[in-house]
């Protein structure tokens, strides 16, 4: 979906997140192995004769009333099924265990990457409990650093989180977003580094946006749509943004409208600011199509026009920097793992441009202009790889890295001549390292004292074959001393799409699993960006099926290895992998012994209707064209639930106000799949309170519901 990032300099990114079932016998658990639980009592969930006719072919949709997040039948449904399903986790003997197991693991320090504005450092620091991470400055690295701001102490329950920031290039204003219980909107205020004190500035109804500083420090660019309708502050469809223009300590009615396009209603702008001050940078997206527009305006001249500089809509643009008239992009153009490319804004015909670092075997994800050199972040193979290049393309060599990980970070200015980066893996804490760029070398600058025996247990890659033959990559983290006896409760997880790549991280959450004595698992799926732009193709529109077989061989490897069994084999996965577990539970229910589908796209005929959902068309297709409809009416998992059929247990999970995938995708999907049950495997949904799509959920509410997963595992895994 559409994901955000909270450092300055970085750009909110688009992403997101059946068919004939195919015969399994071989894989069936014996039915003795289910040890399904007594049926459950579920509310009685009323139905409506809701048919639409889709290109001649009516659908029904017996469950619309759902969609209605506010009025009180949905409420009271919604009351009533968590009433069942947190009924039910409470009598789990080891629930109690693992929220005293988990608090105990979650309670460690943890640090993001510093960067540095105006010669002070800025970074966030969560102590271990905290419900939100604090955002800190200092004047030098060995300086005590002081809080700048703490999100905790704008809620009682920390549901209110900073999702994002950017600090002024003199470093004395910060421009500080929050969002509310989960949701995307955001509200930009004004704070003054100094006293840490905000000033009366308050920008609302901002969604999707960073903030971009001009460079006399006096106020800042950001994209806004207009007020939502009453009623509709959560589900109205998001059109028309704008870019503005703030200027610190004037009310909003007085901020400058800076760019529309009131002739594309989808168009999206993220504003950007050269690092020499002189140029405004606009990208232009439309949804999650990786494909870009690319406008810029001369700053110097007042009556400058917006120019469209790359307007085809061909390949994806990232504007990594300029020196002077020439700008510095990477792309995919005629590249699907990426180059970069130099064009000169007063002769950009693109026979003219020039390329400085080329396409290669590994995945082009980022590059930085930082002291007069490039900074590029690679994939190899799904982990990162560092490598440095003089402005002409001259490698410089590879900034080495602690092992198999993931990094991030490196932000800055072209003269700066240090940065900072994260890496993390999965058996490695998140660790901050300092990068100086004069000597080209790094050095270990924080990390977390942790409290386990991370020497127990090991990552592998393995590699396994799909059903068309493709070759897909898996991590797997578990016991060193595993037995392959087919025993082993199984974790796969999965996303596979909108070009996102998955790669190694670390989760507090992941080793109780792993103290369980669970295995974790988690493929490279087609439609992730983990090798350039073919792969994601491979999964998108009318391929989107190869995402659900790759997911699918995966289990069959999986058991087929020794490392467990279908009995023992969970699926989980969010949003995008949300859909990916729907689809594959409806696909392949004999499969699996347990599914999690987290805030997950369920109803692939309807998503497009709110909110931002139109922007995934581009990944996923648009049931309004009668080729693209048959596609998505395949595997929309709230479409393809078969009455008499046994499906593994399942515990699905939403929240209130996530505005992003709205929670009638997984009501309406629990409500039929409670319907067409045919045994006694549980269907249950949660539904958190005050919480959204995921980003910024405090971590109290964060340990509940994992406490509440592996609960809900441990019981219908039958797990000692």
């Amino acid at each position: 979906m559409f994901e955000s990032r909270t450092r300055r300099g970085a750009a909110p990114r688009l992403a997101a997140v059946a068919l004939t079932l195919v015969s399994t016998a071989a894989f069936a658990a014996p039915a003795d192995e289910r040890r399904p639980t007594a049926r459950l009592a579920y509310p009685q969930t009323r139905t409506v004769e809701q048919i639409d006719d889709y290109h001649g072919t009516p659908v029904a949709d017996p469950y619309r009333w759902l969609e209605d997040l506010d009025s009180p039948d949905t409420k009271a449904w919604v009351e009533a099924e968590n009433r069942v399903t947190f009924g039910f986790l409470k009598d789990i003997p080891a629930r109690a265990r693992l929220v005293a197991r988990l608090t105990a693991l979650w309670d460690y320090p943890r640090e993001g990457p510093l960067f540095c504005e105006g010669g002070r450092y800025f970074f966030t620091r969560n102590d271990g409990l905290q419900n939100q991470s604090v955002l800190y400055t200092q004047e030098s690295l060995e300086s005590a650093p002081r809080v700048l701001l703490d999100p905790n102490t704008l809620s009682v329950d920390g549901s209110v989180a900073l999702s994002s920031l950017a600090v002024s290039r003199d470093g004395r204003w910060l421009a500080w977003s929050a969002s509310e219980s989960g949701s995307d909107w955001q509200t930009w205020r004004v704070r003054d580094v100094r006293t840490a004190e905000d000033l009366p500035d308050a920008v609302r109804w901002s969604k999707f946006s960073e903030a971009a500083w001009s460079a006399d420090n006096a106020g800042f660019y950001y994209s806004r749509y207009d007020e939502p309708r009453a009623g509709e502050v959560f589900e109205g469809v998001n059109d028309f943004q704008r870019v503005y223009y703030h200027r610190v300590g004037t009310p909003q009615a007085e901020d400058v409208l800076v760019y529309e396009r009131p002739d594309h209603k989808e168009w999206g702008f993220e504003a950007k600011v050269s690092d020499d001050g002189r140029w405004l940078i606009l990208n232009v997206w439309q949804g999650t199509d990786r494909r870009n527009r690319v406008f810029y305006r001369d700053l110097q001249d007042e009556r400058g026009r917006v120019v469209e500089l790359l307007h085809d809509f061909d390949a994806g643009y990232v504007f990594t920097g300029n020196d002077g008239q020439v700008f510095w992009f990477k792309t995919d153009l005629d590249a699907p793992r990426g180059r970069l490319v130099a064009v000169d804004t007063a002769n950009p015909a693109r026979e003219h441009w020039r390329e400085i670092i080329p396409q290669g075997r590994d995945v082009l994800q980022s590059v930085t202009v930082l002291n007069r050199q490039f900074v590029a972040l690679c994939l190899q193979d799904a982990h990162s790889i560092v490598r440095r290049y003089a402005l002409d393309g001259t490698p410089l060599g590879e900034v080495p890295l602690p092992g198999l990980g993931s990094a991030s970070g490196f932000a800055g200015h072209s003269d700066d001549t240090e940065t900072f980066f994260a890496f993390t893996s999965f058996l490695t804490p998140t660790e901050i390292h300092r990068l100086d760029l004069a000597a080209g070398a790094s050095s270990l600058l924080r990390a977390p004292e942790f409290d386990f025996d991370f020497d127990a247990y090991e990552t592998r890659q393995v590699f396994y074959t799909s059903r068309d033959g493709t070759r897909i990559p898996m991590f797997l983290v578990h016991r060193r001393d595993l037995a392959l006896d087919g025993a082993n409760p199984t974790l796969l997880h999965g996303y596979g799409g909108f070009s996102i790549a998955m790669t190694p991280y670390f989760s507090a959450a992941n080793l109780a699993w792993l103290e369980l004595g669970g295995v974790f698992a988690m493929p490279n799926l087609r439609g992730g960006g983990e090798f350039g732009e073919e792969w994601h193709e491979a999964g998108m529109l009318d391929r989107k099926q190869n995402v659900f077989d790759d997911f699918i061989a995966a289990a069959e490897w999986l058991i087929a290895g020794g490392y467990t069994s279908p009995a023992k084999l969970a699926i989980s996965g969010g949003s995008n992998g949300g859909l990916l577990v729907g689809a594959c539970l409806a696909q392949r229910p004999d499969l699996f012994g347990a599914a999690l589908p987290a805030v997950g796209v369920m109803d692939m005929l309807r998503f497009h209707r709110f909110t931002i959902g139109w922007a995934w068309v581009s990944d996923y297709g648009d049931s309004g064209d009668p080729v693209q409809f048959r596609t998505l009416y395949a595997y929309s998992p709230y479409h393809n639930l078969k009455p008499g059929t046994c499906y593994p247990p399942t515990l699905v999970t939403t929240a209130d106000h996530d505005d992003r995938v709205v929670p009638g995708h997984s009501f309406k999907f629990a409500a039929r799949l409670q319907a067409v049950q045919a045994c006694d495997n549980p269907v249950l949904i949660r539904v958190e309170t005050r919480a959204g799509h995921g980003a910024g959920k405090p971590t109290t509410k964060q340990i509940a519901e994992a406490a509440d997963e592996y609960a809900f595992l441990a019981k219908v895994l039958n797990m000692e």
